[in-house]
């Protein structure tokens, strides 16, 4: 019985030690870098985020978004100028944990016709200037 004790109070005391860092207000704007991969080719991307939009370079293209902020660490990202139906969706981001250098988020659609299942991607965004 002792050592059942000794157990529990072993677990609390190491899952009361682990904190997440968030320190969004310093990631709200700035220039970001960004890796992703599409058909096993990895790539690497930049986007620029003020108070109000969010300007994306990948491929060659330019792609902007009006930025709405939900909180500190949560936001929604409407495109200004959608060139199909499915472009027309929000995309819901959330900052996950920060760094010094870094924040971990994760984003998926904000919007969801019936039946469609929902899908959470996660990423890493590296803050250069």
């Amino acid at each position: 019985m002792k050592s059942f004790f000794f157990f529990i109070i072993l677990c609390l005391t190491l899952t009361s030690c682990y904190k997440t860092t968030r320190n969004c207000n310093d990631y709200k704007t700035g220039t970001f870098r960004f890796d992703y991969t599409i058909d096993g080719i990895s790539k690497t991307g930049n986007f620029k985020r003020t108070e109000r939009y969010s300007i994306n370079f990948y491929d060659g293209k330019t792609d902007s978004s009006e930025v709405k902020w939900i909180n500190n660490c949560e936001f929604v990202l409407y495109k200004i100028n959608p060139k199909s139906i499915s472009e027309k969706d929000p995309i819901h981001m959330k900052i996950l944990t920060t760094t010094d250098s870094s924040y971990a988020f994760e984003y998926s659609k904000a919007s969801f016709n019936e039946g469609e299942k929902k899908r959470k991607e996660k990423g890493l965004a590296i803050k250069i200037d």
